[in-house]
């Protein structure tokens, strides 16, 4: 698959889009005032531990303490631990958990989170996940280094491949190949980018790794908690380290400073893809010039139109992702069951290029259209599942139920794109929509009434109201409000107040 990555930095952020067959395929969004923090290692204090729900609060520095699951506490760093050592998988760090990380995990489930921490005690974690909402960063110490072809894994003993790569023979050579110049007792995992590498590749990765594990282990010997042992590399190079290989045909860079370091970088770890980096020179922004920019705005709407007419709908809730498949304005010919099949079938691909795009995680509902057929149903799962190869984050997904719905989940490490690009609405509060006119029309005259019926004196008010909400009132209730006036004996004053919220209002006695 031809690809392109398409670089954009400037002092504020950094836009890393990955292009394939001439389409936006992924977006990473980095600002440089909220950088992310998936990776960072720090040496950090537990300040609380709560037995009932087998979790501990580790402050590592942040506004919110990081939270750590009894289940990512490694126990060979905390308790003498006599447990054999599974078979080996090809699991990929990240996706799911190796075997070994796996066993260590589950003996460390027998183990109460009150016998393996306290209060005050110190331990070196890394993030996991980013800060989300009012959650704090949830953390493991269970450390990985992630090197351009291998994962090191200093406190896990195994040696394993990626999932991805699927020749079992290939597999067994890789493994033997880092057993030989790995560490006894440490942990590595090979990537899909070390496929048919030889020996060198993998000697300048564990060097690296090696080198910097040593320099955290000392730092945080001579530091005291809570302290950053560690950050991860910026978008750039991460990308750089993640995305680009044989497979990306350029890689194009708008910024001067940052290609040149760019290059420095690739020449060290990336010899062989140097000269694939070139320098953006025009005058016309590099992300209009490629079409990214309104791809992007593109993906910040609720509606997506396909080609044939259809359209699907995607509503992010706090608990789940709804998406809806319509036929639109597609009618198709004589058979409703083609017509429907066919929209479902590019709906499909639609479905999963948004998440890539939109990199939506966590539970995803997807209301296809009814499909009378059971072969239709297959076709469309099939379809579905075809196009979730191509994507990278770990996905679970089941059958097509009885009322048309696929539910699936997706896995989420950092927010997604309208989450980084977008606030809430402050007028809704999230809610996507308001009270009409006439609502707060009606809930003003029922205040006036409770306020009315306290009193036995005649006083004035005075109301100020939204312009909207003074429009209606004195266009469609003039005569209500008269009423009022008489029949409570009260002198009311109505003024447009253009500060208010359209569902707010105040009464003045």
């Amino acid at each position: 698959m031809a690809s392109e990555i398409v670089i954009n930095s400037n002092p504020r952020e950094i836009r890393v889009a990955l292009v394939e067959n001439n389409q936006l395929a992924e977006i990473f969004i980095e600002h440089k005032t909220k950088k992310g923090i998936v990776g960072n290692i720090y040496k950090g204090v537990v300040t609380k531990v709560l037995p009932g729900m087998q979790v501990a609060f580790v402050d590592i520095g942040l506004e919110r303490a990081g939270f750590l699951y009894v289940g990512d506490i490694d126990i060979i760093d905390l308790v003498e631990y006599d447990g054999e050592e599974e078979n080996q998988d090809g699991s990929l760090i990240g996706e799911k958990p190796s075997s070994q990380v796996q066993s260590h995990r589950e003996q460390g489930r027998g183990i109460p989170i009150q016998d393996l921490l306290e209060e005050g005690q110190e331990i070196m974690v890394q993030v996991a996940k980013n800060p989300m909402g009012t959650k704090g960063a949830r953390i493991t110490s269970f450390i990985t280094l992630a090197g351009r072809h291998v994962v090191y894994m200093p406190t896990v003993n195994q040696i394993s491949a990626s999932r991805r790569i699927e020749d079992e023979d290939e597999k067994e050579r890789l493994k033997k190949l880092v057993a030989e110049i790995g560490r006894p007792g440490e942990g590595y995992i090979v990537r899909t980018a070390g496929l048919n590498r030889q020996k060198e590749d993998f000697e300048t990765d564990l060097n690296f790794l090696h080198k910097l594990w040593d320099n955290i282990k000392a730092r945080s010997e001579s530091v005291s908690a809570p302290n950053l042992q560690y950050e991860d590399l910026n978008l750039i190079f991460r990308s750089m380290r993640d995305l680009f290989n044989e497979d990306v045909e350029r890689l194009v860079i708008d910024s001067q400073a940052d290609f040149e370091s760019s290059v420095e970088f690739c020449s060290a770890y990336l010899p062989h893809l140097v000269d694939k980096i070139e320098y953006y020179k025009e005058s016309v922004p590099i992300f209009d010039y490629y079409g990214i920019e309104i791809e992007i705005n593109r993906a910040l709407g609720r509606k997506i139109w396909l080609k044939s007419g259809g359209f699907i709908s995607i509503d992010q809730t706090e608990a789940l992702v709804a998406i809806d498949v319509n036929t639109g304005k597609f009618v198709g010919h004589s058979d409703p069951e083609e017509t429907i099949l066919k929209t479902n079938l590019e709906a499909a691909k639609e479905v999963v290029y948004q998440l890539r795009l939109r990199n939506i995680g966590g539970i995803i509902i997807v209301d296809f259209i009814d499909m009378a057929r059971n072969e239709s149903k297959e076709i469309v799962w099939n379809a579905l599942t075809q196009e979730l190869k191509f994507d990278r984050s770990r996905t679970n997904i089941l059958k097509i139920s009885e009322l048309g719905l696929v539910e699936m989940t997706r896995k989420r490490v950092r927010g997604s794109l309208s989450q980084t690009l977008c606030d809430p609405c402050p007028y809704c509060e999230g809610k996507g929509h308001i009270k009409s006119a006439t609502t707060v029309c009606y809930e003003i005259i029922r205040a006036l009434q409770r306020l009315s019926s306290n009193s036995i004196t005649q006083k004035a008010v005075t109301l100020e109201v939204p312009s909207v909400v003074y429009d209606l009132l004195f266009e469609e209730e003039t005569s209500y409000l008269d009423e009022i006036e008489k029949l409570y004996k009260i002198q009311l004053t109505v003024e447009v107040n253009p500060k208010l919220h359209q569902e707010k209002y105040k009464i003045i006695s």
